[in-house]
């Protein structure tokens, strides 16, 4: 006898592309993730940058959308250095360009968890001041003071602490791991996480919250003098809590990468096991169009 996710998985079956081309001319606007699809840290994925920049001479937009937690211009600088050309997009979106806005919104003195050399660009044009945990009146994290080692456990006794003084705790990187090369590093989504635990207000503006898709629509249609409806965009992405369920409940289609963060659940990345994937998708509710090991055109 068949179980109910058994034929959940048969009645809800989500077919895998060849590539981008096969679903091309049903959109005018991709909203792309940019690390475990366009690069892992390390280099930039020819298929990748063959198949945005082909949606691209096709008369497509692409937006890059990201969780980096800070503004574009650094961006711009490490999709460059990866190898990713000119030409495989019209703009980057990131998470740190929308927690700009929260941080205006916020109390100014503000306790940093992070590392600042590296995400110094969020508080550019802020009057912010950081400061130590007992003078805080809120919490900006952008990731692990120690990306190699900590874990998000360690954060607990000091989110104990701000849970008492009832803090906002500011997130400008919702996703809570990242692949660089071949090993995986925790983000502040998941330092985030635990203070929700404990109870605690979170304040994200990136994936999977709104914010950052109404940004990235409102960014192509200043370029391009074009007013895109929801059944115009493609999200792309790998991530089932943030690029997945984000594009979901904004009501976009999208395209899963399946050799990203998650591949493990389901063989060899490049060839998985279509029935383990396809059970995946049903637990983690995800009904993207298709799906793709990697992308390509």
């Amino acid at each position: 006898m068949k179980t109910n996710v058994e034929t959940n998985v048969e009645a809800n079956a989500v077919s895998r592309i060849k590539g981008l081309s096969d679903l091309s001319n049903q959109y005018s606007l991709v909203l792309c993730d940019v690390w475990g699809v366009l690069h892992n840290g390390v280099k930039a994925y020819e298929g990748a940058i063959e198949a945005l920049s082909a949606f691209r001479k096709n008369g497509g937009t692409v937006v890059m959308v990201t969780n980096a937690p800070r503004p574009r211009g650094p961006v711009y600088a490490q999709l460059k250095r990866l190898g990713v050309p000119e030409g495989v997009y019209d703009e980057v979106v990131t998470s740190g360009d929308a927690t700009q806005a929260l941080m205006r919104q916020a109390p100014k003195k503000m306790h940093f968890i992070g590392v600042y050399e590296k995400d110094k660009n969020l508080f550019e044009g802020l009057d912010i001041e950081l400061v130590g945990e007992d003078e805080a009146q809120a919490i900006i994290c952008t990731g692990p003071f120690d990306e190699d080692n900590d874990i998000a456990a360690d954060y607990i006794p000091v989110l104990k602490k701000f849970r008492k003084r009832n803090l906002p705790f500011i997130c400008a990187n919702p996703d809570k791991v990242v692949e660089i090369g071949d090993r995986f590093i925790m983000c502040g989504g998941a330092i985030a996480d635990e203070y929700e635990k404990l109870g605690g207000e979170t304040l994200i503006a990136g994936k999977p919250h709104a914010p950052i898709y109404e940004q990235a629509i409102k960014e192509a249609s200043s370029l391009t003098g074009k007013t895109f409806e929801k059944s115009d965009i493609l999200a792309i992405g790998d991530g089932m809590p943030t690029d997945i369920k984000g594009a979901q409940d904004f009501g976009l289609d999208v395209l899963y990468i399946s050799a990203g963060i998650h591949a493990g659940e389901y063989g060899d990345a490049d060839e998985p096991n279509d029935g383990l994937l396809q059970k995946f998708l049903v637990k983690n509710n995800a009904k993207p169009v298709a799906y793709i090991p990697r992308l390509q055109w």
